[in-house]
């Protein structure tokens, strides 16, 4: 354990200048704690003091410092805190002697032993994975702080960001070899600022990944290009686009090096529960072997096919299409480090780089049901129904991929959170909300909720009170809710505008978005910053979005405004309605517009486990 230094007092002949009959208030202000298995006192590796003059009943009774001038010294049992007032004349004693009674007591606490939790295993990414050894996790004696269910992105980022904080964190991944997938790969420039902010940046880096500035639409032979906002961030910031895969493997080495993350191939079967609180989760080892690994704080990060939310959620899953994913190759888009959009018909088209050579192709297809691989159903649809749509720069790739015959797909779901709050866990990623990938919202998501779960448990010293854990975990539920809603709302809303629709108002609809987004200014500035999760403000994707059906309403009703044109606004306003008012009623419009108006938001940390 480090030493103690000792406070810098006030001096003498200041004391002296402090009246007699006037009390002060001196607080001790800590910066990290030891507290020993027997004792709830805490000893600082830092002490500063400071001296304040307060006003009777002006300060928050829940902190350490009184309402009323005294001097506080926090003692005692853990539901209680003594008080001790004393004049200012025998402030320094006072000082001297706590500060030996924090020495005597910190050296009857002091651990003997201190595990050696630095070694790190290569290919398997596991620390500490002797199993002769005493502090393998199976058997509790690692004393993992949290354990993560899954090691995608939100898992893989989760532990590196917790481990950083100085939690003991042990990951259970199905699978640690590389993923291979065809969605993950779009990282807006609102998730690479979280990205920086976690400190995993260097992540994007050796993995050929591309820069993305902006977006291109396409629409019946029409073009537009409308680029992030950028002009106020440093040159680096931009979107990226990368193999998934590649990405996901940075993190999880990023993760592995640090000495207390143990990181190791499992498949979790189940929670494990004691009277409605989480104590961590049982599973199979890469071996086959049945294991249970315990901890204060469970979460589940296992991705959008999680087998364990439904004890921890209300999973209401919709699938309202699926992706057929292709790779093109040896040709270039028509403009260089965009997303390019086809409104196509039945729906949208993306195309973006995931490398200096490779050009990810994704095609939506509306409902469950695809066409089949086997017999050769697909490839005939998309060269048919699919390739006149395609850009003529892109044409002779796409049929070449196609003939190639690596036809990818997967299902796009989409699920609101609603979440049951339970003592000793919490859901995090795709197993607790997904939103359509049209826009690639997810990642930033993700790593947007790691930044509100970090601030949240940082000042926590202690997290094995589940009931208070949990209780003030739930304003990361609220706290999340500005961005994730936007980000979901807009998935799901343009998902919907792009598609093609024998309804004429949806037809307007969906011209007027197109028409809209090419007048330039704010307004093609003002939606790519929300899509881009550097402004992601719910009041602004509402204004914009019905911004959107007034100008249709207005192209209806030009040059001369008749009976018909007017049926024709109110439906068109009536089915922008029923595009986004669902959505955001699934989302939580109070949560969602009005975040301060819950208890959730002003939750401070359980007093018992807070670090000053």
């Amino acid at each position: 354990m480090n030493s103690v230094t000792k406070p810098t007092c006030l001096s003498s002949p200041k004391l002296q200048q402090l009246s007699k009959s006037t009390l002060h208030t001196i607080t001790l202000t800590t910066t990290s704690y030891y507290k020993p298995p027997t004792s709830n006192v805490s000893i600082t590796n830092r002490t500063v003091l400071n001296y304040t003059k307060t006003k009777p009943y002006q300060q928050d009774p829940s902190s350490y410092v009184a309402s009323v001038p005294q001097l506080i010294i926090p003692c005692g049992s853990k539901n209680k805190i003594n008080t001790m007032i004393v004049n200012t004349n025998y402030i320094a004693l006072t000082l001297f002697t706590g500060l030996l009674g924090f020495l005597f007591l910190s050296f009857l606490g002091r651990p003997r032993h201190r595990r050696d939790l630095s070694c790190i295993a290569g290919d398997s990414y596991q620390t500490c994975n002797d199993p002769t050894r005493g502090d393998h996790p199976t058997d509790n004696g690692f004393g993992a702080d949290v354990i993560i269910v899954g090691a995608g992105v939100a898992g893989a980022a989760l532990a590196h960001t917790l481990a950083k904080d100085g939690r003991r964190v042990h990951v259970i991944e199905r699978d640690l070899s590389e993923p291979d997938r065809i969605v993950g790969e779009l990282l807006q420039p609102g998730g690479y600022l979280k990205l920086i902010e976690l400190g995993l940046e260097d992540c994007v880096e050796d993995i050929d990944a591309q820069r993305v500035i902006g977006y291109a639409l396409f629409k019946d032979g029409r073009n537009i290009r409308i680029s992030y906002p950028l002009e106020n961030y440093h040159s680096d910031v931009s979107g990226r686009s990368f193999h998934n895969g590649r990405f996901i493997q940075r993190m999880r080495n990023k993760a592995a090096e640090l000495p207390n993350v143990y990181m190791e191939q499992g498949s979790v079967s189940s929670l494990l529960e004691e009277n409605g609180t989480i104590k961590g989760v049982q599973y199979k080892t890469k071996t086959g072997e049945e294991a249970k690994a315990y901890a204060p704080l469970t979460i589940v990060c296992d991705g959008c096919f999680s087998n364990l939310r439904r004890s921890l959620c209300k999973p209401k899953v919709d699938v309202p299409s699926c992706f057929v994913g292709l790779i093109l190759e040896n040709c270039n888009l028509p403009h260089p480090n965009h997303g390019h959009v086809i409104l196509a018909d039945p729906s949208p088209i993306l195309f973006y780089p995931i490398s200096s050579t490779e050009i990810r192709c994704l095609v939506d297809v509306p409902g469950r049901k695809l066409p089949p691989l086997a017999n050769g159903q697909m490839a005939k649809y998309l060269k048919t129904v699919v390739a006149p749509q395609i850009p003529p720069e892109l044409h002779d790739a796409f049929i070449a991929a196609i003939d190639k015959g690596n036809i990818r797909t997967m299902p796009n779901r989409s699920m609101p959170a609603a979440p049951y709050p339970t003592p000793g866990a919490l859901l995090m990623g795709d197993a607790f909300n997904m939103r359509h990938p049209l826009t690639g919202g997810g990642m930033t998501v993700a790593l947007s909720d790691i930044v509100v779960l970090r601030n949240l448990l940082k000042p926590l010293k202690d997290m094995n009170d589940a009931d208070s854990l949990c209780k003030h975990l739930e304003s990361f539920y609220t706290l999340r809710k500005p961005v994730a809603s936007t980000i979901n709302t807009l998935a799901g809303a343009l998902y919907k505008v792009f598609c093609a629709s024998t309804d004429q108002a949806r037809k307007e609809m969906r011209e007027a978005c197109f028409d809209y987004l090419s007048l330039g200014g704010v307004c093609s500035t003002g939606p790519i910053a929300l899509l881009s999760g550097l402004k992601p403000q719910p009041l602004s994707l509402v204004l914009h979005f019905f911004a959107v059906a007034v100008y249709g309403v207005g192209r209806l009703l030009l040059p001369f405004p008749t009976p018909q044109r007017l049926c024709a606004g109110v439906r068109l306003i009536l089915s922008a309605s029923g595009i986004i008012f669902p959505i955001i009623k699934a989302e939580g419009a109070r949560q969602m517009f009005f975040p301060a108006t819950l208890p959730a938001y002003y939750r401070s940390p359980p007093v018992d486990g807070i670090s000053n």
